[in-house]
């Protein structure tokens, strides 16, 4: 009986060895390979913070190795350096995106990928060129009324709800909703009335987060071992976020469209394809397109913006605050700043804070993945088309072999170093489908930075327990999200002069009034 025993134990463990521990891709030889596992490969190992555990292995094997992750074979880019190599230099083959069972089959199976979701086609290649031109400089210029408005906003609303500074608040609803708002009046003409209590505007942040746990590389294990596909659980959760967003998605869309019916529409992205005979997208592009907007908007913005407040906040940051502010007085002696900001980037130490918060806090820590449409030869190695590949920008942006000091913030580093030439940073990505939107988010951080920090200091909250935690991946609520979503904190924010605040708000609201 032992024998049997022992005999059928071994025909398992040998069919899961055999069939369920072979990967899509074959081993890529002469490339470094981390041990894994049968079945979970190094799922387990990486645990909830792949970018941390991927950028001590970087130290082992080298900073590109190979990994499994259930089926699916996984070649890594940990430095600066190996992502400039692989993403620039090889970014014709690398302009393709993998599919993942969550993402992909469950949650766009009714309104589709978002652009940077696709794998690369012609109709991806079109809905990208249409946001890329909607979402160029010479466009996004023409957007700064939008910010102008809602960073106004935001900023109204802080005065009223700090008390003028006696009271503490946590700052991510008030710059979730900048960023939402930019994108939808971009993209629908529309934007949220009312407070960052509208049930309209929690419901669009509740979903997106949610949304976005489901894109994440390192949140659904399903995606790598199809057997857990079985299990309805995680199924089910990706369809009912599903479910939610189709219902704002079509409600937004078709107010738009009955906008543009009654004439009273105002100028957008989106109306402006559905406006013109000759546009090249079709319906299920023009939601691509929408999804897009929507989604992206809430990924990068907020997120830099309240982990930059933080670090104001804190005890390094008062030195920080203190010459950013002299630096705006020396180029708006006359307090102009809030309004000349809207036209011009002329205070380089505001630009280079900036660029060290996105460094600093990469948001997007493992970056969307690539797929490799041609062989790429890597220190001896030929990496076969159809490998997907992972850039961890958090690890790049954190090489100190590239950026002195990387793990202090410095934002001086951008005015008087090499740090200040070429490739800044990965916060974006790199290469053929960095996020086309770059240009957009500079400029809201660029003028919402400006705004704050000429109408308020900014300070530790009161009580202990409601400070940030600063770490960039720490400070995540939820590890294992593709973008961060800090964990909930105060800080105190302070008028420097309440009558010139009280006169910039009302020359803001007059310039926006017809929005």
């Amino acid at each position: 009986m032992s024998g049997i025993l022992v005999l059928a134990t071994s025909f398992v463990l040998y069919i899961i060895y055999r069939f369920l521990n072979q990967t899509e891709q074959p081993k890529i030889k002469n490339l470094p390979e981390v041990p894994g596992i049968p079945l979970f490969g190094n799922l387990l190992q990486l645990g909830d913070s792949h970018a941390r555990v991927a950028a001590g292995w970087a130290k082992k094997y080298g900073p590109v190795f190979q990994v499994r992750m259930g089926n699916k074979r996984i070649v890594f880019a940990n430095s600066f350096d190996s992502v400039k190599r692989l993403w620039l230099k090889e970014q014709s083959a690398l302009i393709s995106r993998p599919t993942f069972h969550t993402f992909h089959s469950v949650v766009s199976s009714s309104q589709g990928f978002t652009i940077g979701t696709s794998p690369w086609d012609e109709s991806c290649k079109q809905r990208r060129k249409a946001a890329a031109t909607a979402l160029n400089k010479p466009a996004t210029q023409s957007y700064m009324p939008i910010i102008d408005l809602e960073s106004t906003t935001s900023i109204r609303e802080l005065l009223h709800d700090t008390q003028s500074g006696y009271k503490d608040v946590n700052p991510i609803p008030y710059f979730q909703r900048y960023a939402l708002n930019t994108s939808l009046t971009l993209n629908y003409g529309i934007r949220i009335e009312g407070n960052i209590d509208n049930t309209l505007l929690k419901e669009i942040v509740d979903v997106e987060r949610g949304v976005s746990n489901f894109r994440s590389t390192s949140n659904n294990w399903q995606d790598y071992i199809p057997l857990l596909r079985i299990f309805p659980k995680t199924n089910n959760e990706a369809e009912e976020f599903r479910v939610r967003r189709d219902k704002y998605l079509t409600h937004l869309l078709n107010l738009l469209k009955e906008n543009i019916a009654k004439g009273t529409d105002k100028p957008c992205i989106t109306g402006n394809i559905l406006k013109d005979p000759e546009a090249k997208l079709n319906d299920a592009e023009i939601k691509s397109l929408c999804l897009t907007m929507v989604s992206a908007g809430l990924d990068t913005v907020p997120g830099n913006l309240v982990m930059g407040l933080a670090y104001l906040s804190c005890e390094d940051g008062q030195r920080i605050q203190r010459r950013a502010y002299e630096e705006i007085q020396k180029v708006y002696p006359n307090n102009d700043a809030w309004e000349k900001c809207l036209v011009e980037e002329k205070v380089p130490y505001i630009t280079a804070l900036v660029k060290e918060i996105l460094r600093f806090w990469t948001v997007i820590p493992i970056c969307l993945p690539r797929k490799s449409i041609k062989d790429i030869e890597w220190e001896g190695a030929t990496i076969p088309a159809g490998t997907t590949f992972f850039m961890n920008a958090w690890a790049a942006d954190y090489d100190e072999d590239h950026f002195k000091d990387a793990h202090r913030f410095i934002p001086e580093r951008y005015l008087d170093s090499s740090d200040s030439t070429g490739t800044p940073h990965y916060a974006y990505g790199a290469g053929s489908r960095m996020c086309a939107g770059s240009h957009l988010a500079n400029r809201e951080l660029y003028t919402a930075f400006v705004k704050l920090i000429t109408a308020f200091t900014i300070h530790p909250p009161k009580e202990e327990m409601d400070a940030p935690i600063l770490d960039a991946l720490a400070c995540n609520a939820i590890p294992t999200a593709l973008t961060t979503e800090p964990k909930p904190f105060k800080v105190g924010f302070k008028v420097r002069d309440q009558s010139l605040l009280n006169k910039w708000i009302s020359e803001s609201e007059a310039r926006t009034k017809d929005l």
